[in-house]
């Protein structure tokens, strides 16, 4: 799978848009997904993402240790380590493809939630 590095512009912002939701790796909910490498947590965080004069809904992958404390619906955020997978499969006959997004981590901006975590 091609996975693309995605650059963004200095002017891009992101706001996180829901809670962390654990992603599971059967049907059942009943075994969490991991990082292949490091055996973290894997979880899905809706953020909104601004740029210029557009916006879009992206859910992204994030491993539990690349969450922040503080992170909850409309808190401004930056992902690092933003990457794209596209990907297709077809099931019953239909062809399903869309982009998988995945970051290391999500960095809190501004606010005293930063500020106390640098100390």
């Amino acid at each position: 799978m091609a996975r693309i590095r995605v650059g963004l512009l200095p002017t891009a912002s992101f706001m996180v848009g829901n809670m962390a939701v654990p992603k599971y790796a059967d049907a059942e909910k009943t075994q969490f997904a991991v990082d292949r490498e490091t055996g973290a947590k894997l979880f899905t965080v809706t953020l909104f993402f601004m740029e210029d004069d557009r916006a879009e809904a992206l859910k992204v992958t994030v491993p539990e240790t690349g969450l922040p404390n503080g992170l909850k619906p409309g808190v401004p955020v930056m992902p690092v380590e933003l990457f794209a997978t596209p990907w297709a499969r077809i099931f019953n006959g239909s062809l399903s493809d869309g982009i998988a997004y995945r970051v290391e981590r999500l960095d809190l901006v501004g606010g005293p939630a930063s500020a106390a975590e640098a100390a």
